[in-house]
């Protein structure tokens, strides 16, 4: 009970979760359903949404690597978030004035500049933004998953709002979208907890001198030299990118199709990812528990091989109601992959750094292999079905997860960061 009223006390920790709630109501109450927007309501082929998502990656790759050398430059400086908090006001005019009109009248320009739009206010945002909240954590002393909770906590009411919204009209959850970030923009510019008497109390000294040396551009590029974090990149694009394939690009419309109406598959699937992230985020509060049990290294394979069974029992499980509680093995499986690999770079690399490395060595790592895997398998998913494109991905992140076994280091080995 003590714990909970210190983690409650921190107003580092309420400041943190009140951001990472708010940014993923605003981004999951469109994104949950952004797959099947674009297949049942705009009625693009598997091809052209695999594109869209190739677009939106390419662009996501290069914002995530400038992004993160910025936000490691600013360190808990909050200048990069209110420019993208801007940015994802603006939502709803985007969609229904700008997006969809362009999607229909010239769909590579349309797609082209939704992704320049959608990255830079939420794509690339997404990860600068947890990595802002796990370098305050140190900082502050709180825990970083516990902040994070909050995060999937959002995405979990707003997809089970969206998915009744979504059947009456689509428009209104790009528009609720913005109201949001509106709300968050206000709490950037008006909360912030720094004072003398807040820091003196919740600051960790040790994190507080790491910090007060900003790395230098030529410090943050020197991430790129570093060969472990080229393995662990090999890692993510073999197993991270294709789970996202199957979760965000083909996973939505699939769950869909076991529903004879559109709108109940869609209102099911809504209440289901609810369901699902509100599960997720209880697990971000227990996987650091999970983690300081059995260690980094291990709570990371416990992730890989979730992720190989959830995919593979998807391409054959043949009802809704398998396949439901299938869905739900996300939760723990994200929980456990984002946390543990965000902690296994603060604990084997420089964590004044942590920002790029989190984006270089796992979210810019993930879009590369989506710019180059989107497309194919779209078309793979066209040809061959579902089922069978599933039992192919969940064999490829087999394969990733084996050769993890050589490149993933032991937990006290090469310790260069914060020790656990």
């Amino acid at each position: 009970m003590n714990r909970i009223k210190d983690i409650i006390s921190n107003p580092f920790y309420l400041n943190g979760s009140s951001l990472i709630l708010l940014f993923f109501i605003s981004w999951g109450i469109w994104w949950s359903f952004f797959q099947i927007w674009l297949t049942n309501s705009l009625g693009f082929s598997g091809s052209q949404v695999g594109t869209i998502y190739s677009f939106n990656s390419a662009v996501t790759l290069f914002l995530m690597l400038l992004y993160g050398m910025l936000q490691d430059r600013l360190g808990i400086k909050k200048n990069l978030l209110i420019f993208c908090v801007c940015l994802e006001a603006f939502l709803g005019p985007f969609f229904t004035w700008v997006y969809v009109p362009l999607l229909k009248t010239n769909f590579f320009v349309g797609a082209l500049l939704g992704s320049i739009y959608l990255s830079a206010s939420f794509l690339a945002v997404s990860p600068t933004i947890e990595a802002f909240i796990e370098r305050m954590g140190r900082r502050f002393n709180f825990e970083y998953g516990q902040a994070r909770a909050w995060g999937s906590f959002g995405y979990a009411i707003s997809a089970l709002i969206a998915g009744y919204l979504f059947t009456l009209n689509p428009y209104i959850i790009f528009w609720l979208g913005s109201i949001v970030a509106v709300i968050l923009l206000m709490i950037l510019l008006f909360f912030n907890p720094q004072n003398k008497l807040n820091n003196l109390r919740f600051e960790n000294q040790e994190e507080d001198s790491k910090e007060k040396k900003s790395p230098s551009i030529k410090e943050i590029l020197k991430v790129f030299k570093i060969w472990d974090v080229w393995k662990i990149i090999i890692f993510i694009v073999f197993s991270w990118t294709f789970y996202t394939v199957f979760d965000q690009q083909m996973f939505p419309e699939f769950f869909t199709k076991f529903f004879n109406s559109t709108h109940v598959g869609e209102q099911a699937y809504g209440v289901l990812n609810s369901l699902e992230v509100f599960l997720e985020s209880i697990m971000m509060g227990l996987v650091p528990l999970l983690m300081k049990k059995t260690g980094v290294r291990k709570t990371l394979f416990i992730g890989i091989a979730i992720m190989v069974l959830r995919i593979a029992l998807c391409g054959v499980v043949t009802n809704p109601i398998g396949v439901s509680i299938v869905k739900l093995l996300h939760a723990p499986e994200t929980a456990i992959f984002i946390l543990a690999m965000f902690r296994y770079f603060t604990l084997h690399f420089d964590t004044r750094v942590s920002a790029t490395l989190y984006m270089v060595g796992f979210q810019i790592a993930a879009q590369v292999g989506q710019i180059i895997f989107s497309t194919p398998f779209g078309i793979l998913h066209d040809k061959i079905g579902y089922n069978s494109t599933f039992i192919l991905i969940s064999f490829i992140v087999l394969l990733a997860g084996i050769y993890a076994l050589f490149v993933i280091k032991k937990d006290d080995q090469d310790v260069n960061g914060q020790a656990l």
